[in-house]
């Protein structure tokens, strides 16, 4: 299980001022990104080797 107690968790520059449905993404973590619910942030928390989600960014753009 990835140690989480560092992560700087952010929304996207994108995400609406009210909240709304967002995933907030910490990449300030040493080989992974972890990935969780906005309304949730004690919840799960998806992570991801960084070559996946930058793979995953590319594709999206």
């Amino acid at each position: 299980m990835a140690d989480l107690t560092s992560a700087a968790f952010r929304k996207s520059t994108r995400s609406a001022n009210g909240g709304g449905n967002c995933v907030e993404v910490a990449d300030n973590l040493s080989g992974i990104v972890a990935v969780r619910d906005s309304k949730d942030p004690a919840g799960p928390t998806l992570v991801f080797p960084d070559r996946a989600w930058k793979e995953f960014i590319d594709s999206v753009r």
